[in-house]
């Protein structure tokens, strides 16, 4: 028993080979868990973009929370849009004519900035419907247009 009280001590003051709390814990340059985005092109509808669905796709139980991190960001970040459009609508008595007001008035106005979304998904705004889409094939998309 003195013996195996010795081992055990000696494992747990020599760390047992594995890295610190603080080190299994530090974050990976490369992530986007935090991370924060204004970036919000302007949705063309002729462009062929494949806009996402926001759906959950979890086929695993194990892997389901993090299947659901990114269509559960693109849903919160939606709905954050559509209540600042709403707000610019009661306010204004009409929605913005434009995405170069949709930017200014709502996203720079309010300082929107929405997670930056996994799999190098983007965010563009839907001038004539109103609402923001999330487009999953980025190559496929028009370019965001960038407001100066």
């Amino acid at each position: 028993m003195n013996r195996l009280a010795t081992t055990l001590m000696l494992l747990t003051l020599t760390g047992c080979g594995m890295q610190s709390l603080e080190e299994q814990t530090k974050k990976s340059p490369n992530s986007i868990v935090g991370k924060k985005t204004q970036d919000i092109g302007q949705f063309d509808p002729n462009a062929g973009a494949k806009v996402s669905d926001s759906k959950i796709a979890a086929t695993d139980m194990i892997t389901a929370p993090v299947s659901a991190y990114g269509p559960m960001l693109e849903k919160i970040s939606k709905s954050h849009i559509e209540h600042a459009v709403r707000l610019f609508e009661a306010t204004e008595g009409r929605y913005p004519k434009d995405y170069e007001e949709f930017f200014e008035k709502i996203v720079k106005a309010n300082n929107i900035q929405l997670p930056v979304l996994p799999g190098g998904k983007k965010y563009q705004y839907d001038v004539e419907n109103h609402k923001l889409e999330v487009i999953d094939a980025p190559a496929a998309a028009a370019p965001a247009a960038t407001v100066p």
